[in-house]
């Protein structure tokens, strides 16, 4: 999907959503920061998890890992990392352009608690080269996720 179709998703939940493309591509946390001017603890990693087998979306940080053993206790079950193709079929999008939001499915969520520290974050528009801007509020809001501790 094209970064203007996921803005067209985006417009369709309530935003106005400025997106930016980078056709040098955002491949990294760091490498959007670069891009953007910000920093990476304002980028968001729209992450992919199994929890008991099923997929859950974790955003995290920019600047965060997921500690996954105290995150799945947390959540009552054994996490692991999602493959390639549990991360298509849960999303409808690649591993490195899975955004936050309007994914085709509800898809449990869980938020960083460190994401609503900033002022402004910045997440993949659906592609591994383009990013949108968003208020942790709106976030939260949107993503219906349950705000958390997720990072080591």
């Amino acid at each position: 999907m094209a970064a203007a179709d996921y803005a067209g998703r985006l417009r369709a939940l309530g935003l106005d959503p400025a997106v930016r493309e980078f056709p040098e591509g955002t491949h990294t946390a760091q490498d959007a920061a670069d891009a953007i001017g910000c920093p990476v603890a304002a980028i968001v990693k729209s992450l992919v998890f199994t929890l008991d087998g099923e997929p859950l979306l974790v955003l995290v940080s920019g600047a965060n890992r997921v500690d996954t053993d105290a995150l799945g206790a947390r959540l009552g079950g054994a996490l692991g990392k999602a493959d390639a193709r549990t991360v298509k079929e849960a999303t409808g999008y690649s591993i490195g352009a899975v955004p936050p939001l309007a994914h085709p499915a509800p898809l449990r969520t869980v938020i960083d608690e460190d994401l609503l520290r900033l002022e402004t974050l910045w997440a993949a528009a659906g592609t591994a080269s383009s990013v949108f801007a968003i208020a942790p509020a709106e976030l939260v809001r949107l993503a219906g996720g349950e705000v958390l501790a997720v990072s080591r």
